[in-house]
């Protein structure tokens, strides 16, 4: 009776990680959940830069948003813009953060590359 009635993980590793029921055909849904992204030129792009300290305990970021690119292309044109800014950033979702208040140059330098930029909040 001292025998344990629970399987060590051990026992689990020696089945090869085979699942004994599967609901819904294979784990793989990689192709289900990734989101088509149309790439479109820059100049039929409407894109928002704006200045945000709200939830970053005080600290001012430019926020560029309205990007419909591939995320290839946001994450080149993202290391482009922390470049010519000097500062660090980042890409969250289908947005463009660069540390600090950089709004105009921002606008001036996505409007050299051709895309329309406007300057959003107050």
């Amino acid at each position: 009776m001292s025998a344990n009635k629970r399987k060590s993980p051990e026992s689990n590793a020696s089945t090869g990680g085979k699942f004994v029921y599967r609901e819904f055909g294979n784990n793989d849904n990689s192709a289900a959940i990734e989101r088509p992204h149309a790439e479109l030129p820059p100049n039929q792009q409407n894109i928002r830069v704006q200045a945000s300290r709200k939830g970053r305990k005080g600290k001012t970021v430019t926020v560029i948003t309205g990007f419909q690119v591939k995320p290839e292309t946001l994450e080149a044109l993202t290391k482009q813009l922390k470049a010519q800014c000097g500062t660090g950033g980042t890409v969250k979702e289908d947005s463009i953060e660069i540390q600090g208040d950089h709004t105009q140059k921002l606008v001036q330098i996505l409007a050299q590359l051709g895309y329309k930029a406007k300057i959003s909040g107050g």
